[in-house]
This record gives structure tokens, C-alpha cells and sequence, in this order.
């Protein structure tokens, strides 16, 4: 086979993100050209489509993506078409006996077999080695694989597998490369990042891990993601509000917050056990903004369950808060046990529920924020205006800055601003 010219294409969580640009750097040591471009072939003859296969609108979109390039393909617009990722791993017979345009699918643990097809040795000595697909002034870092809980809804371990904690020392190496290529954001990724370290080293070691990274000279900011609430360490919320590099931060998916769902759910936390976790953590860290993520309809979700669900929300007023509806996952205990009960247009109409609750929620929030100087970090420039993040604000899920100045700002650096104005999901500043 001829040396090719790869285009990856990232569906689904930024997990995948991470593996594509683990792939790209294993490509482009073996000299080919790769690149990132969600919306076409770039000129490329082959492409790598990277799938989702996690919930039903997920998948639906990796689906339809991968029939987009099948016509490509039977076109002559393109030479190899390949699938990797979670969809792939799950579904593969399916696949392969419905869309036969793809030459083969990989799953999530065929770096090798995927690299051996397109001609390129597998170099050990480039683990950890990354091709950022993000803006070069932040990437996410990947500190584990998998995950040994057992939540009811999820599909994830049957597809990742148990939890994996990557060594330490290969973590801090890849964030030192990071740095060098000029990244100054590190967000930390994993199914649960406070398990991190209880298979490798038999405690856990996500302190450990932070205390190691905010030593990197060239890091400013170092964000977490995905804290599963139940044994959230003390340790983690003392090192938040004293180390002035980790944002005040912290994504933590809590699903529901009545009892009888949790349980049938399987999650490891109760409403209580919430409650006090969320009130430790604002006494320990007022400044520190809550991001969670909710699941509505699940199997038996009753109208009083949902009313705890939306009060719980009222009182919490959560920063961030995102939102899915129920959708049965074969293979799952929720999908062998429990009737899926509720109906779809009910989902929605919860779902819309609760985000209508979340905006003005967000709103008041927000409107708090002006008059207030904050430094943010300049993401990009859309038309007139600058688009920033302050350290309460993660790439693509959270609010948006956006700064209007005659003045020529620098994509990638920070800069103090007053924040002037704020909508539901968007603040406006200027450069102080």
C-alpha cells in the first residue's frame, strides 16, 4: 500500500479524543500526513472515523457518519475507509454485515492491528507521544481506562473494560511534552478520576498525581473531570483550594438524586451522602464552581421522584449542569432488569424541564459576575469578537467570554478582563 494521507475523525467524549491523537502520533513517526478535519476528507485518500458508542443519539451520529464516508468511498473520493472506537468495538458483526463499504473495523485496544493495515510499526517509544487535534494551547490527559463501577445505565465497562490506571510516571511525561508543545490548560479525563491509582498503587493517588503536575513550570491551569461522588477524597478538596493551578473546578455526575432511582440505578451514593459532599466542598472552597451531569426516565423514575430531582436542582444551584434522557442499553443490568417504563415524549419533557430551571439558574449566576475582573484564557476569534474561558469554564461544554477590543489579542494567552454584561450561557468583558 502506497504512504497515505489519514484524515481522523473524533466522535463522542474527549476519552476519544485523547486515543485519536495517540494514533496520529504513531502515524506521523511512520511518515504519514495526518489530519483532523470533522467535516471532509481534506484531501486525505484515507479515513479513520474513531465512533461512539455510548448512548443511543451517540451512536446514531457515529452511524451516520460512517454512511457519509461509505458513499464517499463508493464514489472514488476516497481509497480506505476504517472504523475504530467504541462503536466499533461493541457492534462490530453488525457492522461489518450492514456497511460492508468500510474495508475493516478496530476496537479500542487495535492501535497495533490498525497501524500494521496502514503500513506503519507500533514504536514503544512514542507511548505517551500526542498530534493535538485541540487549539495547541490545551489538551486533555487520559489518567486511566475503564471502570470498575457498576451503574445500571452504563454501557462503558462492557466496552472499555475494567479500570486501568496509567503509571504515573508515563502521565507526567506525556504532560511535560504537552507543555513543551505549548499547552497551558491540562484537563484530566477518565471514566472516575478519584479511582485513579487504587489498581496500580492500592490507594487513592489523584492527589498524588496533581501535587506532581503543578510542578510543571510551563502548566497554568489544571482541570478535572468526571469525580464519581461516592469516596470523593478529602485530600482532593483541601489541594483545590489551596493550589492556585488547579481551577476551582469540578465536574461531578450524580445521575439523580432520589434514592429509589440511585438505587436502581446501582450508583454508590445516596441523596445525603450528596448533600454533604456538595456542602464540605463549598465550605472548603466557596469560590469553586459545580458542574454535574443528570439522567431522567430511567426505569421506574416516577412524577415524585422527578419533583425531588428538579427541587434538588433549585436548591443546589448548580454553575454547569448538562442533561440526558434514558435510553436502554442492551447488555446493561438496567436493560436485563428493568422495564423501560417511562415514555419518551415524558423524558423529553422532563429533560426540557429541567434545563428551562438550569437557565435561569445560569442567569442569575452569571448576572453576578458583573463588574467583576477575572483572567481568562483567548480560545479563538470569531468575526469582531474574542472568544475566552476563565478558569470556571471548560472547552466546549461551559460559558463562553466573549471580548469585543480593537486591540490584536494573542489566541492562547491570558489576559485580565471586567466582565460587562451576561446572558444565560455567555459573558461579555472587556481588556482591563
Amino acid at each position: 500500500m502506497k504512504k497515505n494521507k489519514v484524515n481522523i475523525i473524533t466522535l463522542g467524549c474527549s476519552k476519544n479524543t485523547v486515543d485519536s491523537e495517540h494514533l496520529a502520533a504513531q502515524l506521523r513517526a511512520g511518515k504519514t500526513e495526518v489530519l483532523f478535519d470533522a467535516d471532509d476528507t481534506a484531501g486525505a485518500n484515507t479515513i479513520i472515523i474513531n465512533t461512539c458508542g455510548f448512548i443511543k443519539d451517540a451512536k446514531e451520529e457515529s452511524i451516520d457518519t460512517i454512511l457519509k464516508f461509505a458513499r464517499l468511498k463508493e464514489e472514488k473520493q476516497i481509497d480506505n475507509l476504517y472504523v475504530i472506537g467504541c462503536l466499533s468495538e461493541r457492534y462490530k458483526k453488525d457492522l461489518e454485515k450492514e456497511i460492508s463499504e468500510v474495508d475493516q473495523y478496530f476496537g479500542v485496544n487495535d492501535v497495533n492491528k490498525i497501524l500494521k493495515t496502514l503500513n506503519t510499526k507500533f514504536k514503544n517509544e512514542l507511548i505517551g507521544e500526542r498530534e493535538l487535534s485541540t487549539p495547541k494551547h490545551y489538551a486533555y490527559l487520559k489518567i486511566s481506562e475503564g471502570c470498575d463501577r457498576t451503574c445500571s445505565f452504563c454501557a462503558i465497562p462492557l466496552i472499555r473494560g475494567k479500570h486501568k490506571s496509567i503509571p504515573m510516571e508515563i502521565l507526567i511525561e506525556e504532560a511535560e511534552n504537552l507543555a513543551k508543545k505549548g499547552v497551558k490548560e491540562l484537563i484530566l479525563i477518565a471514566q472516575d478520576l478519584t479511582y485513579y491509582g487504587l489498581d496500580l498503587y492500592k490507594k487513592q493517588m489523584l492527589p498524588e498525581l496533581l501535587k506532581k503536575l503543578v510542578k510543571i513550570e510551563r502548566l497554568k491551569w489544571v482541570r478535572l473531570h468526571y469525580s464519581y461522588p461516592a469516596l470523593f477524597p478529602d485530600e482532593l478538596i483541601e489541594l483545590i483550594a489551596k493550589e492556585p493551578k488547579i481551577c476551582n473546578y469540578l465536574d461531578i455526575p450524580v445521575q439523580h438524586v432520589s434514592n429509589s432511582v440511585l438505587k436502581r440505578m446501582r450508583r454508590a451514593h445516596d441523596k445525603e451522602s450528596t448533600l454533604q459532599l456538595f456542602a464540605k466542598i463549598k465550605k472548603a472552597n466557596p469560590d469553586l464552581v459545580l458542574r454535574t451531569t443528570l439522567l431522567v426516565g430511567y426505569p421506574g423514575e416516577t412524577k415524585q421522584d422527578f419533583e425531588e430531582l428538579k427541587e434538588f436542582v433549585q436548591n443546589t444551584k448548580f454553575d454547569r449542569l448538562g442533561i440526558f434522557t434514558y435510553s436502554e442499553e442492551e447488555g446493561t443490568f438496567g436493560a436485563a432488569n428493568h422495564k423501560d417504563d417511562v415514555a419518551e415524549k415524558t423524558k423529553t419533557e422532563r429533560a426540557e424541564e429541567i434545563m428551562r430551571l438550569q437557565e435561569q439558574i445560569s442567569f442569575e449566576l452569571n448576572q453576578k459576575r458583573i463588574g467583576k475582573s477575572m483572567e481568562v484564557l483567548i480560545d479563538r476569534k470569531e468575526d469582531d469578537y474574542y472568544v475566552a474561558r476563565s478558569e470556571y469554564d471548560s472547552p466546549e461544554v461551559d460559558n463562553e467570554i466573549l471580548i469585543f477590543t480593537d486591540d490584536k489579542l494573542t489566541i492562547g494567552d491570558f489576559y485580565k478582563v471586567k466582565i460587562t454584561d451576561a446572558r444565560e450561557y455567555d459573558l461579555f468583558a472587556e481588556i482591563v
